[in-house]
């Protein structure tokens, strides 16, 4: 079929993302640091009822296993479920993963001492559907401590020319701006209808690679949105042209002459 002239903009929207595909245990692997430290900001106790929204390979679920709170983590994608299982059992840890999303979550009223999210919730479809459902899960006294991407940083521009990239090869609009998980004015007046005060603190991660080159190479085989988002350009635009423009960011925002490092600054914001 040819893909020119007025066909172009009547191509659908992408699927929703399968976070299954790939291996997004190489990204995982990357931000345990930041899962650490959300976990170490929640201040986690032995005891605490936990629930990890977004739990994916279950890196921050089972940094607060290890301080002793029952945990549960909650994530769509069966197969990282599954790995998140596999790393439990291999660190005699014992914590309960299920299938669920952030706007519906499997626990009841007030089920969790602590609501954490590594990098899950902003991803969430309906984000007032999912504040909803974090302040609902919450208990009273209890907080909800989730990390959220500042722009500005190599990788996140890099996500952002993707994201272009997919839309344009679709032929569609850029559609309403996503919720702004990195805005603590934002975050703090979608919680107001709950009571709940929100308070933010900057930190940053550091991502080495071998090359620009070689991590671009890595996230587009194994990251779910880079191979959903170059699949789509690939068939419907020029892949090689968003590989070559994904690279020069990359390198631009390289910090070393030896290899790939760069810090990513990213928020923690705590609403209580």
């Amino acid at each position: 079929m040819d893909d020119t002239g007025p066909a172009r903009t009547a191509r659908a929207a992408p699927a929703p993302l399968d976070w299954g595909i790939g291996h997004y245990e190489h990204t995982a692997a990357d931000l345990l640091p930041a899962a650490r430290r959300l976990v170490e900001v929640a201040g986690v106790e032995a005891g605490e009822r936990v629930v990890d929204v977004g739990c994916g390979t279950g890196s921050a679920a089972l940094v607060a296993a290890a301080r002793g709170a029952a945990v549960l983590g909650v994530d769509p994608a069966a197969r990282l479920l599954a790995l998140a299982r596999e790393q439990a059992a291999a660190a005699h840890l014992d914590v309960e993963f299920v299938a669920g999303a952030a706007a519906a979550l499997p626990v009841e009223d007030a089920g969790a001492d602590v609501v954490l999210s590594s990098f899950g919730v902003i991803f969430a479809p309906d984000h007032r559907a999912a504040a909803a459902e974090l302040a609902r899960v919450r208990a009273p006294r209890g907080r909800i401590v989730f990390s959220a991407w500042l722009p500005g940083s190599p990788v996140i521009e890099m996500n952002r020319l993707a994201a272009t990239a997919v839309r344009e090869a679709l032929g569609i609009g850029p559609g309403p701006a996503p919720f702004p998980w990195h805005d603590e004015a934002a975050i703090a007046e979608l919680f107001v209808p709950y009571g709940l005060r929100v308070t933010a603190q900057r930190e940053e991660l550091t991502i080495t690679a071998a090359s620009a080159a070689a991590y671009l190479e890595l996230q587009s085989r194994s990251h779910p949105l880079a191979i959903s988002g170059l699949a789509v350009v690939d068939r419907h635009g020029d892949g090689n042209a968003l590989r070559a423009h994904l690279l020069d960011v990359l390198e631009n925002g390289n910090e070393s002459d030896t290899h790939f490092h760069t810090t990513s600054h990213y928020l923690i914001t705590t609403v209580r």
